[in-house]
């Protein structure tokens, strides 16, 4: 059910006109007023968005009203029911048709919307991504690619997967590296990209087989596809400034993103005891405020929050659950962004051109049987 507060007065478009964005109200670990703070945050700098919100009508429109930047900007789908963090994804494809998430999803399956946000349950919302959206032809395994602060001029690396999917075989991991090299280009704006496929050591000889034959498809494709490729790299590499896309397997882009975050806390916290241990601690604290706040700003995961589903037919964006109004609108911030590019074509096409071009490489190098 469609419950309008204030009706659009544009169509969803991608040409310089509003993008309608389609929102998961229900989904973060700080409630539905969090992910309405972090639209209102969107709607006040790109007057050029509109948004669906999903969730029940009662919750929601009141948190709406009091935002009057909202006014004819945004949309409430009435749906009842809400997918929970400890819901199973199986679970969720049998029962959670009338869901915030499932509704969201719908809005770009239809045309609606141009993307899907959510801080939902991960693992339900590409499950119910992949059975409403599909994957695109030729892909097998669809990723989920992350900005990774850097020391890149650009600030990030794109990295991928970190969590679609443990496995990945040679074709996979070349798919991944397209579809990183896509989002590179939309997401940070780098005309040609350089790729790095994570092992164990850059020695030729080290990995796995697979890895090697991956290696090889990748850098096959690297003059077709525009892209510079920059051979294996390794995990100091991943904040480094070697490659701008950094490509494995989602068992060991999640260990290595769940670390990153690990660390960054730690690193937090110690900072804070020691600015706290004696007097002059805090003195030397209040003195270097304007640089430990910068540093802060450069550094804050809320900031570069968002990871995106590749390999759909549809733009989907996954917001870390415990986001507050500032990671919820750099997410919003993303899907805008890549909205706006047209990003959702480009890499189709990209990886239509690419898989059929490796699949040909594949065949001719497989001796007959």
């Amino acid at each position: 059910m469609k419950v309008s507060t204030d009706q659009f007065t544009d169509p969803m478009t991608t040409d310089g006109k509003r993008i309608i964005l389609s929102i998961d109200a229900m989904g973060g670990d700080e409630g539905p007023a969090a992910i309405v703070a972090g639209v209102s945050r969107c709607a006040v700098s790109n007057p050029d968005l509109g948004f669906i919100l999903h969730g029940p009508a009662d919750v929601l429109d009141p948190l709406v009203k009091r935002r009057k930047e909202l006014s004819g900007k945004c949309d409430i789908r009435d749906v009842p029911d809400v997918v929970k963090m400890t819901d199973k994804p199986s679970q969720t494809l049998r029962t959670g048709k009338n869901t915030s998430m499932w509704s969201a999803i719908d809005a770009v399956k239809n045309g609606e919307a141009a993307a899907c946000v959510s801080c939902g349950n991960t693992g339900a919302l590409m499950a119910m991504s992949m059975i409403r959206l599909r994957k695109l032809a030729g892909v097998n395994r669809p990723a989920i690619g992350i900005l990774w602060p850097s020391r890149s001029e650009h600030g990030f690396n794109v990295m991928l997967d970190v969590g679609a999917d443990i496995r990945a075989d040679a074709t996979d991991l070349l798919q991944y590296a397209l579809m990183g090299v896509s989002y590179a280009r939309n997401g940070l704006s780098i005309a040609r990209p350089r790729v790095g496929l994570l092992n164990v050591g850059t020695e030729e000889h080290k990995g796995r087989s697979e890895l090697h034959d991956a290696s090889e498809l990748i850098e096959g494709q690297a003059e077709a596809a525009d892209f510079e490729y920059v051979g294996f790299v390794e995990g100091g590499d991943i904040p480094g400034d070697h490659a701008d896309v950094i490509v494995t397997d989602g068992f060991t882009g999640n260990v290595a993103l769940k670390t990153g975050e690990g660390t960054a806390s730690l690193i937090g916290q110690r900072l804070r005891e020691a600015f706290a241990y004696s007097i002059a601690s805090k003195v030397a604290s209040l003195l270097a405020y304007t640089s430990l706040r910068r540093l802060q700003q450069r550094i804050d995961p809320r900031r570069v929050n968002g990871g995106v589903f590749l390999g759909l037919n549809g733009t989907v964006v996954k917001s870390h659950g415990s986001a507050d109004a500032t990671g919820v609108a750099a997410a919003i911030n993303l899907a805008f962004r890549l909205a706006q590019s047209g990003f959702s074509d480009r890499l189709a096409k990209r990886i239509a051109a690419s898989t059929q071009a490796a699949a040909q490489t594949i065949a001719e190098e497989t001796p007959p049987k």
